[in-house]
């Protein structure tokens, strides 16, 4: 590692890339064209949870009981259906930023524009999920209900989506991190 750099985090990682890339027989075009690619696929995996929450809650407000809701639950509908497009609109801006940048020797920065913006967008459907799981709940069950519905979603997206991958990050063998 070189000390002048200052960043030894990413030298590690850069390190790791190439010997990976080069294990794989790939190009660094290659290697972006592969990290795009499983990206887009990841994409599509959300995207699908994204469209079904955001199309639930789009016809909720035309429901008959839709009026008889409090103010609160107004409130946590409105938060979760403009959470919801967030999430959508984050998901899909990395096709919006590779037809951009397309043909412009950018591979790599579209990647990693991309994958901040997936990580964005995971954040928002986690907080998405719970609105929406809150507003059931609490319409059903009532408030208390649905608002410790409400933390528990929230703790299992943030374990499952966060901690987990967290934790195998930090379980790997220093030459395996990426």
């Amino acid at each position: 590692m070189d000390d002048k750099s200052g960043d030894t985090t990413r030298e590690a990682g850069e390190s790791t890339e190439k010997e990976t890339a080069a294990e794989r027989g790939e190009t660094p075009l290659e290697r972006a064209d592969r990290n795009f690619a499983e990206l887009l696929q990841e994409l599509r995996v959300t995207q699908t949870g994204v469209q079904i929450l955001f199309a639930f809650l789009l016809t909720l407000a035309f429901t008959q009981r839709f009026p008889t809701l409090d103010d609160v639950q107004r409130g946590t509908y409105i938060a979760t259906l403009l959470l919801a497009m967030l999430a959508a609109a984050l998901f899909t801006a990395p096709a919006a930023v590779h037809r951009g940048l397309f043909r412009r020797g950018a591979k790599r920065l579209i990647v990693n524009v991309s994958s901040r913006l997936a990580s964005i967008g995971l954040a928002m459907l986690a907080l998405s999920f719970t609105g929406a799981v809150m507003l059931v709940v609490d319409v059903v069950l009532g408030r208390a209900p649905g608002i410790a519905a409400a933390a528990a979603t929230l703790v299992v997206c943030g374990s499952l989506w966060g901690v987990l991958p967290w934790a195998l990050r930090r379980s790997l063998p220093k030459a395996d991190k990426r």
